[in-house]
């Protein structure tokens, strides 16, 4: 078989989950992360595998279990919890529920989301899983589950604890998977004010008055100092970013914003294919059809640093003919994706049943083959 390489799309760059190398950036953030969410390119890291106190961040652990339940139909939000004296006592920020109270499931989400409440989290850990303690140990099944790989929860507030932790890749990462596996709940993040208990309170995500920002959460402890993950969105373009360690609240609001800016200036998308879109049509080796189309089984869209299109380029690499029988979703082929001596690979999969020839015709075939380079007459 002869080794088939393709040549396309010179200039364009993708790096699935890697890192762009020429940052160009700097922050004072002690730690920090940015991802495109489109094309899932991380596009500036600093520490981002650290473990350390995520503060009310890890809340949006807790918020992922609930968003869970709710798509999956087991809790709706109208369903009530009865208020504990734990939840109820328990410091730092709070919704101001009251002991013996029955809340809503959607109430208690608001507090913890727009007014980072303490005692909400508890309420919703104690009706869901019956004690804090449980809901922590289900938070930590459900992130390995779901590719957390720094993190380890203690308690559902984010309370300080030596042994309660996440990094920001895990932060950012969980993010990600909240705007999207959660679209109907994803918008309470953008929020600006909740009333409860006829006390009004703001969210204390500032960037939330800021076009394209639309999430998700702060974090602050003197342990930790101040952090914050957020999201915006331009031109069709999301971008993930979290920091941690800042001095103030302005900092976390600076940082952010400066590296949100450069992410959107020094960076374009390039959507190249959707899912199940032909590649290309390869030639088949004694099949009952003479192409089988090349696809991939997911939407590529690629990252691409504006100053750096010269270096990059995409290849398509496969053995030509492909053999007889073929099934939807065999891996045929591979996509290269290059930057100099770097290189991503992207499996590429048959896009259609392709069965052998009978014997019968298989002389025939070989014959065609030889003559016409095609396996059939097709």
């Amino acid at each position: 078989m002869i080794l088939f390489i393709k040549n396309f799309f010179l200039l364009i760059l993708f790096f699935l989950s890697f890192v762009l190398k020429a940052y160009s950036m700097e922050t004072s953030a002690n730690s920090a992360y940015i991802i495109d969410v489109n094309s899932n390119t991380i596009l500036y890291e600093k520490n981002a595998d650290e473990r350390q106190g995520p503060a009310s961040m890890s809340k949006l652990m807790l918020i992922y279990m609930v968003f869970e339940r709710l798509q999956n139909g087991t809790l709706a939000l109208d369903n009530e919890f009865l208020v504990s004296k734990k939840a109820w006592k328990f410091g730092g920020s709070k919704m101001f529920v009251n002991v013996g109270d029955k809340v809503t499931v959607k109430d208690l989400l608001m507090g913890v989301i727009v007014q980072s409440g303490n005692d909400a989290c508890i309420v919703l850990a104690e009706g869901i899983s019956g004690s804090e303690e449980i809901m922590a140990s289900n938070m930590n099944e459900k992130a390995k589950d779901i590719g957390l790989t720094n993190s380890n929860f203690i308690n559902v507030t984010g309370w300080p604890n030596k042994d309660h932790y996440m990094s920001l890749r895990d932060i950012g990462h969980l993010s990600k998977l909240i705007i999207k596996k959660f679209p109907e709940y994803y918008n309470y993040f953008s929020l600006s004010e909740y009333t409860y208990n006829d006390i009004k309170q703001f969210n204390r995500n500032k960037l939330l008055s800021r076009e394209g920002f639309d999430g998700l959460k702060t974090g602050r402890t003197t342990q930790s100092g101040y952090g914050i993950a957020v999201s915006a969105i331009k031109d069709n373009r999301r971008v993930v970013s979290v920091v941690n360690g800042l001095n103030s609240d302005k900092d976390r609001v600076n940082e952010t914003l400066k590296l949100v800016n450069w992410a959107f200036r020094d960076f374009v998308n390039l959507d190249l294919y959707q899912a199940e879109e032909t590649i290309q049509s390869a030639k088949v080796w004694l099949g009952k059809e003479s192409f089988i189309p090349l696809i991939l089984n997911e939407d590529l869209s690629v990252t691409v640093k504006k100053n750096n299109f010269e270096k990059f380029k995409v290849k398509l690499v496969y053995e030509t003919p492909i053999i007889a029988p073929a099934k939807k979703g065999d891996k045929v082929a591979e996509l290269h994706l290059i930057d100099g001596e770097n290189i991503k690979i992207k499996d590429v999969y048959a896009g259609k049943d392709v069965e052998k020839v009978s014997r019968f015709y298989r002389s025939f075939s070989i014959i065609n083959y030889l003559l016409f380079g095609v396996s059939n007459k097709n």
